[in-house]
């Protein structure tokens, strides 16, 4: 694996490191298991990439994706707390609407953004003046983005409210006894959530100038993976080490497929990518347990 390929693994690790946040605030904050994110990814994409194109700006068109993103978590939310639905299938339910809709939206399957401006358009004048490459830079941007948003993350949640979700999450009868609305703490987290992802979604149409409808397929995957990973590699009860580990994972799982990907004589190729996916998450899952036995081992 070159130094390109790397920097390349790195950039799109930093943009599903802003799903893993959503994920993690959704599996691990609120004990929500939300398919939703599968469809609310290139649900994101779609929104973003037809006002692109429709000449609307990047800005605002990367704002609208967030805000679609947070209506479908909101639609998850309110037919599991209004209707009792199951929330996995509740999730699932909304991720197939979503498949849909993205069609609709965007009118075909898929939309290129050659040519069209976006958030990084700036780029290239950049790194002309500062001669440097493009695939340096963008990984720094990237960088620069998911660290904003992990700190407005945290910020968020260690305000009363977001202290409210938090409470949610750990026990509904606990959260109502200290006065917290649970339905709201609920589906503002789930739409939070699914805002994140969809705003991860917006800015992977930009940085690789396409939409494409089935973009969300194994988002949820990665999603996992990434949190695993980076829970595999820092063991702490802290908020903030725990949300950056969900960025660090995330760049770490996507190296290691790279790594996978390209090493020469295993013979994997690029559609082994679900079967790279499955080892790594089983193999962060594993680690820690067997840890763990190894060291009650060596303490008896």
């Amino acid at each position: 694996m070159n130094i390109i390929q790397a920097l390349g693994a790195a950039e799109l690790g930093l943009i599903y490191g802003i799903v893993a946040l959503g994920v993690y605030l959704s599996f691990r904050i609120l004990d929500f298991p939300d398919l939703t994110v599968d469809g609310s990814f290139p649900l994101g994409a779609a929104v973003a990439a037809i006002l692109i194109v429709s000449g609307c700006n990047p800005w605002l068109a990367t704002l609208a994706a967030l805000g679609a993103g947070m209506l479908a978590g909101v639609a998850t939310a309110w037919l599991t707390l209004r209707w009792g639905i199951l929330n996995l299938l509740a999730s699932i339910l909304t991720m197939t609407a979503l498949y849909s809709i993205n069609l609709r939206i965007m009118g075909r399957p898929n939309i290129s953004l050659l040519g069209e401006p976006s958030l990084f358009s700036f780029l290239p004048d950049l790194c002309a003046h500062l001669n440097i490459p493009t695939y340096v830079v963008m990984p720094i941007v990237m960088a620069l983005i998911a660290i904003i948003l992990f700190l407005m993350l945290f910020w968020f949640l260690s305000t009363q409210f977001g202290l409210g979700i938090r409470c949610a999450g750990a026990g509904a009868r606990m959260a109502q006894s200290h006065g917290v609305c649970t339905r709201t703490a609920i589906t503002t987290g789930i739409a939070l959530s699914n805002g994140l992802v969809a705003l991860s979604g917006a800015l992977f149409a930009q940085a690789q100038s396409f939409a494409d409808v089935s973009l969300g397929t194994g988002t949820i995957i990665i999603g996992l993976a990434s949190v695993i990973i980076g829970e595999a590699l820092f063991h702490t009860r802290s908020l903030f080490v725990a949300l950056l580990s969900c960025l660090i994972g995330s760049v770490v799982y996507r190296l290691a497929v790279a790594l996978a990907l390209n090493a020469s004589g295993i013979g994997l190729v690029a559609s082994d990518l679900n079967l790279v996916t499955s080892l790594l998450v089983a193999v962060a899952m594993i680690l820690p347990k067997l840890r763990e036995k190894i060291r009650m081992k060596v303490t008896s």
